[in-house]
């Protein structure tokens, strides 16, 4: 049998908007794979509490979602695929192969993010173009903006050249020319067993909706 495959959606999101909407669960069913969907804290269905301490668990969190099975596949996006990398820099034997999209060079600043943080909840400057896509994100009906808020402002697991090393699973990096998170070179030199995949003319957001990445994620995870 197949692994069953964990999808971790990003920042704002949620299972059913970040990966249900554009069809990822029904298209890895054709396939055999069992989908594992979890709801970030503070996201979708999950418990949305306040506090950035509360939020300090997210990767246990994530990987509790999964306990029952001894190995998975996986594929994270952004917030999400940060989250897989530090799981897999702690326990790589429990993945077969690893799909992370909208990440790079951003996950070697691992601090918490104050500004993002308070344009999330209170809102951003007109000028500020950057922090104002993100208020609108977390303005939408389906989120709380002071639970996003407080995810912004935890300082997350610290990743670094050393400890991505760790990550011995076959992982396929998969982000656009106009993500504000590249460039990706800093990362797939860390990664052992790696392979990149470039989306020309692709942003951040758009990366998960982009039919080149989710070609390719499906063939890498059936490789």
């Amino acid at each position: 049998m197949p692994n069953p495959v964990v999808l971790v959606h990003g920042f704002a999101s949620s299972f059913q908007h970040g990966w249900a909407e554009d069809g990822w669960p029904d298209l890895l069913a054709d396939e055999g794979r069992e989908v594992i969907g979890p709801d970030l804290p503070g996201h979708g269905t999950a418990e949305k509490p306040a506090d950035p301490a509360a939020y300090a668990g997210m990767e246990a969190d994530v990987l509790a979602g999964f306990s029952d099975h001894a190995v998975v596949d996986a594929v994270g996006f952004s917030l999400g695929a940060r989250i897989l990398l530090t799981i897999a820099s702690d326990q790589p034997e429990r993945f077969g192969r690893l799909v992370v999209m909208g990440v790079g060079a951003n996950l070697f600043r691992n601090e918490a993010n104050d500004a993002l943080a308070d344009a999330v909840e209170h809102g951003a400057p007109p000028d500020q173009i950057g922090l104002r896509v993100f208020e609108k994100m977390a303005s939408d009906p389906r989120n709380d903006r002071r639970a996003l808020a407080a995810v912004m402002r935890r300082v997350p697991p610290p990743l670094d050249a050393a400890r991505l090393g760790r990550v011995s699973c076959p992982v396929l990096v998969i982000l656009g020319d106009k993500d504000f998170a590249g460039p990706a070179a800093p990362l797939v030199d860390a990664l052992p067993d790696v392979e990149f995949v470039g989306l020309a003319g692709v942003d951040h957001f758009a990366t998960p909706k982009d039919f080149r990445a989710i070609d390719a994620a499906l063939r890498f995870l059936s490789a």
